[in-house]
């Protein structure tokens, strides 16, 4: 009992120590809350922290980041949804309390729902067959998220038994599954590369999806036609007096982008010590001082462009392309074989999904565009929610415009040098801090 009770002490004070320090104040910006995470330093914590940013649907305009040493400091300005402070309460505890536990990681565990990961190529009609298969296998869609990029298609889909309700976990049917969906996805001309799995384990389904379609390759491939002029800035520098390697992202800004490139950076195995993200009201300034694990900076121009390459499809997988449209209705068994079966029988592609039920409805957000990637008509777009049903089906969101040749090159001049701006902060960061002899 000495000893147990020695033990007991001894993980509480390492549990003090180790536990973050976070701070959360609305006093210090008049439109941003500020947000700031004081930790010991370990592989995948600035994940974490945006990580939960971004999961509280929390808009992140402005961060610094530094994390030199043993110690991770790192400030936020985050705003709700709408623009706006928080000023929940429950939702300012709930932030704190979550953030605090961040030097602990994360656990998987069951949920009650069976996994099912797809990539493969993606075609017209894909998706409409996929989900008429799980529905003839008695499979219930309780969540599932898509993504396209690059003309590679990467989902991850929770399914429980139709009859029962319950977790599929008999060996002989999850084997059935896999080989009714390998057969759907290899189609007529991806005999390698269509793979499909199982899981009973809950994990974080977009950063999942980034592990896949980065596994997938999507980065190397070029898609046939591609109608989006918001093609992301990255570049890579190696600063050698300190032994960094200097990314900087360009683009256009929108929700999750700093998770996006920040979660694929930690699974490319680099470590970011430093930090500058900036947003104005429509784009995204986001520079990285970084190594690899051991310490070392990017040592090859083929690595170079490798990374240029993943961080661009990095900020691309996510991007919005078409017609957004919701789909709020009872759900049903078999339902979204039906809404896909329809969208596939009037020409329409669907580039991401995001399923879910919320207690007996379906709550589904689609993006469509036509056949070949352009904007779809309008025409087509009503007649399908004709037939799907013009309350259920709701059009929500139209697709950006592209802006003139000669008012994207102003724009990228100006990117440039406030990219250079950016860069002389951090370094203005690292010498008040002494790390530096000059900040020039």
């Amino acid at each position: 009992m000495e000893w147990s009770a020695c033990t007991d002490e001894y993980e509480k004070l390492v549990i003090r120590m180790s536990s973050p320090r976070v701070v959360i104040d609305n006093a210090v910006f008049p439109t941003a809350t500020l947000v700031q995470v004081d930790s010991v330093r370990r592989h995948g914590i600035l994940l974490d922290a945006v990580q939960i940013l971004t999961d509280m649907n929390l808009s992140i305009k402005k961060a610094y980041i530094s994390s030199d040493g043993k110690w991770f400091m790192d400030v936020f300005h985050v705003t709700d949804p709408k623009g706006n402070k928080l000023t929940d309460e429950s939702v300012i505890r709930y932030l704190e309390q979550s953030l605090g536990r961040i030097h602990f990681g994360g656990t998987n565990c069951s949920n009650g729902l069976t996994a099912l990961e797809l990539t493969g190529t993606d075609r017209v009609g894909l998706l409409s067959e996929v989900f008429a298969v799980l529905a003839e296998l008695q499979c219930d869609v309780v969540e599932a998220k898509v993504w396209t990029h690059n003309g590679r298609i990467a989902s991850l889909i929770y399914v429980r038994d139709c009859n029962s309700g319950s977790i599929i976990d008999d060996c002989q049917r999850i084997n059935r599954i896999e080989a009714r969906l390998r057969n759907v996805l290899k189609g007529d001309n991806d005999i390698r590369s269509a793979k499909t799995s199982v899981s009973m384990s809950v994990m974080h389904t977009e950063r999942r999806l980034h592990q896949m379609m980065f596994a997938d390759r999507d980065y190397e491939r070029t898609p046939i036609l591609k109608f989006t002029c918001d093609t992301p800035v990255v570049t890579v520098q190696n600063w050698a007096e300190r032994g960094y390697s200097v990314v900087n992202v360009q683009c256009k800004d929108r929700t999750k982008l700093l998770f996006d490139v920040v979660c694929n950076l930690t699974d490319m195995e680099y470590v970011v010590f430093h930090a500058t993200i900036y947003t104005t009201r429509e784009q995204a300034y986001l520079e990285f001082y970084i190594r690899h694990r051991d310490g070392t900076p990017i040592s090859s121009e083929a690595e170079r462009q490798r990374v240029i390459q993943c961080l661009r499809a990095a900020v691309e997988r996510r991007a919005s392309e078409g017609v957004r449209l919701e789909l709020c209705t009872a759900d049903k068994q078999g339902l979204l074989a039906e809404v896909m079966r329809t969208f596939r029988e009037n020409g329409l592609n669907v580039t991401r999904a995001e399923i879910s039920t919320e207690g007996d409805m379906a709550v589904n957000v689609f993006y469509v565009t036509d056949a070949i990637g352009k904007p779809a008509d309008f025409d087509i777009i009503e007649s399908v929610r004709q037939k799907i049903g013009p309350s259920n089906l709701q059009v929500k969101e139209l697709p950006l415009i592209c802006q003139h040749k000669a008012e994207r090159e102003g724009e990228a001049v100006g990117v440039g040098g406030a990219v250079l701006s950016l860069g002389s902060l951090v370094r203005r960061n690292l010498y008040n801090l002494g790390l530096i002899k000059s900040c020039s």
